[in-house]
């Protein structure tokens, strides 16, 4: 079941708050020092639909730490909360470009040229395998294929 979408942003109603934190990079990285909740990184795997197994897996974490921080109402480090920023200005990105979030995410789970053939996936492990995706995705927007 998808989460309701908030008409002005595009993103489900549940980050719809995080918006103008995603276009500016100064008030990422001050949102990412402290913290966000990890309900918001489940909220950004829904958006990517990702399993709970492969969030934790990008996140260097486990799916039970993952779920008692959500149960508990906790906010991740400032390195994972980063990673789910990002991750979910990559969502949003994604969505504009391919026009549905499963085309987006078909699309991260093949090889890409422009990736060396690297599933995007598999590069979204760190801050800098991140940029490399959103730059791919950029390109792509543009046509540049190359």
């Amino acid at each position: 079941m998808l989460a309701p979408i908030h008409a002005h942003t595009g993103l489900p109603a549940a980050l719809a708050s995080l918006e103008e934190v995603l276009t500016d990079a100064f008030a990422l990285v001050m949102q990412a020092r402290s913290g966000v909740p990890a309900k918001t990184a489940f909220a950004v795997a829904n958006l990517l639909q990702l399993s709970t197994d492969e969030l934790a897996d990008l996140l260097h974490t486990t799916t039970k730490t993952l779920r008692t921080y959500r149960e508990a109402n906790k906010r991740l480090a400032p390195a994972a909360s980063e990673q789910v920023l990002k991750l979910l200005a990559l969502a949003r990105q994604g969505s504009e470009v391919f026009g549905e979030p499963t085309a987006f995410r078909r699309w991260l789970g093949k090889p890409a040229y422009g990736l060396a053939n690297q599933p995007p996936l598999a590069l979204l492990q760190t801050s800098g395998g991140i940029d490399l995706v959103a730059e791919e995705v950029s390109r792509i927007a543009y046509g540049d294929f190359a």
